[in-house]
């Protein structure tokens, strides 16, 4: 039986990038996709559950997971995005979807032995709720809000609050949400208040991100950590870095010094396009030359 901190379970997906010019890339994305490179660039174990369709299995190679950490399921359909970006900051952007992947049930679930089961979805449909009890069972269950709350309308993607979250968060230890989805889902537009909601109802941890800041509401409390790029031009995939950074982190550190790590990490690989590709050593140095104010 194989071993890890995590294993991630998502979609890994093929985007089609419109800029605000007008200008047309492709690219592989999915939450599945830039949270396990964040995980490896923390150096721990991480093994990764997709689905494609047969045609589109060279998405596999987008991956630097281990080959033997690398699981597999066939799809009728890939997931793929169009993403039209109205600034050069990517914070203003329509999502639409082209076509989406075989949901996640119980029975795709490998026989392996994770710390953290992370769902990494896109859309609400990628998971079976029913999923979430029994990986509770197994081991912590995160979950970003954003594969429970984002519904595809004819492929228009819209936000509507999640029926079941009563009935499911109590079994959820690590909760993502963005800002706006945290006010969806607690109807509280501060994100701090929202946040101490969400634990009220059952997570453990909950994270909400900002374009500004990320904040954790946990038992002990409130913590914030102000986030630090120096460009923006690797800002896709900003939530799922700082999320599976800093539940890889709270197997070994605390709160304060998980959360660090995670904000410094995603600062650093929004300076970029595409996902993280650093070492456990270079995101050290960041954390020294840019968020020596936070270590004190």
């Amino acid at each position: 039986m194989k071993y890890y901190d995590t294993f991630i379970i998502g979609h890994i997906t093929q985007d089609q990038n419109v800029t605000e010019n007008q200008e047309v890339s492709e690219s592989p994305g999915g939450a599945v996709f830039f949270s396990s490179y964040a995980s490896l660039a923390g150096e721990r174990p991480t093994g990764v559950l997709t689905k494609t369709a047969e045609k589109d299995r060279h998405l596999l190679n987008e991956f630097n997971v281990p080959k033997e950490d690398l699981y597999y399921i066939p799809s009728k359909c890939t997931t793929l995005m169009k993403n039209q970006f109205f600034s050069a900051d990517r914070e203003k952007r329509i999502c639409t979807a082209l076509s989406i992947a075989d949901p996640f049930r119980l029975e795709d679930i490998p026989d392996v032995n994770s710390k953290i089961y992370h769902l990494a979805g896109l859309v609400y449909g990628d998971f079976d709720n029913e999923l979430i009890k029994p990986l509770s069972e197994k081991g912590l269950v995160a979950a970003d809000m954003q594969g429970f709350l984002r519904v595809s309308e004819n492929g228009s993607m819209v936000f509507k609050d999640w029926n079941e979250k009563r009935e499911y968060l109590p079994y959820i230890h690590f909760l993502k949400t963005d800002a706006a989805e945290a006010e969806i889902m607690t109807g509280c537009a501060e994100k701090e208040e929202a946040a101490k909601i969400m634990f009220g109802w059952g997570a453990k941890e909950v994270m909400v991100t900002h374009n500004t800041e990320v904040i954790v509401y946990t038992e002990e409390g409130l913590f914030r950590c102000p986030l630090k790029p120096r460009n923006l031009s690797g800002r896709t995939g900003r939530g799922d870095t700082c999320f599976s950074t800093y539940i890889t982190e709270r197997l070994h550190q605390g709160v304060k010094e998980s959360l660090l790590y995670a904000a410094a990490t995603v600062s650093y690989k929004m300076e970029t396009p595409g996902p993280i590709r650093a070492t456990r050593n270079g995101i050290e140095a960041y954390i020294k030359e840019f968020y020596a104010d936070e270590t004190n």
